[in-house]
């Protein structure tokens, strides 16, 4: 006979002893990562968007260096990306459990991720937005805050929210290096110790959570349209 599998699960009222602290730790890791995305991401974007033949500086040799990087950083699977990166995570953080570990991978999936949806928003635009700034005398700098980014804030806003629910994702796979969050939670307690009301739980927040960031970001998408179109 096959041994059975007592499932222990946790009772409903202590579930928030746990959920509670978890998902603390998954929104710390998702602001520090998100810090670094948006910085390093939307300077990628901005580079790469003027590199090209539409751009203040086109550059065909470096825009094409840059979108391979790009493309490159995006077409590992994050768990992938997790372990073949494990050596330089362990020389940053001197560790390859815990949030450190986590935050670094998601780091480097994030940035080319988010180059690439700035570059998508800034390239939307239509072609006269550049030209008008140049025709100005704009400064590089004046026509790319006031004209590019100012005109594509919807559009970046959109990007925004799209890349912390993929660190949303991303931090729950973390949780299989002990990362800590809703994902470490889901493992250890609901995959591994067979506990089906903390995995019932992890799923449901996780969904709440989700599906209220892009509540709120559609939302802030809207207005801003509105706003753009009514000046």
């Amino acid at each position: 006979m096959k041994p059975t599998t007592v499932s222990q699960d946790t009772p409903w009222s202590e579930i928030h002893t746990l959920l509670l602290p978890a998902l603390g730790e998954t929104a710390l890791m998702v602001s520090i990562v998100m810090l670094f995305v948006v910085t390093l991401g939307g300077v990628g974007g901005v580079v790469l968007f003027n590199t090209s033949a539409r751009g203040l500086f086109p550059r065909p040799a470096l825009h094409r260096v840059l979108n391979s990087i790009a493309n490159v950083g995006r077409s590992l699977p994050f768990l992938v990306l997790m372990a073949a990166i494990i050596p330089f995570t362990w020389w940053l953080t001197g560790t390859t459990i815990g949030i450190p570990a986590a935050v670094v991978p998601m780091i480097v999936a994030g940035i080319p991720f988010f180059a690439r949806l700035v570059e998508n928003a800034l390239r939307e635009l239509p072609a006269d937005v550049t030209a008008v700034g140049l025709v100005c005398g704009g400064s590089a700098w004046q026509i790319i805050t006031k004209a590019q980014l100012s005109e594509a804030l919807p559009a970046l806003v959109a990007a925004v929210t799209l890349n912390i629910i993929s660190m949303i994702e991303y931090s729950a796979i973390a949780g299989t290096i002990g990362a800590g969050g809703i994902g470490y939670l889901a493992v250890v307690y609901g995959y591994q110790r067979f506990d089906n009301h903390i995995m019932i739980a992890t799923i449901v927040v996780l969904i709440v959570a989700i599906q209220l960031i892009q509540f709120l970001g559609d939302r802030l998408v809207t207005r801003l349209r509105h706003t753009q179109g009514s000046i």
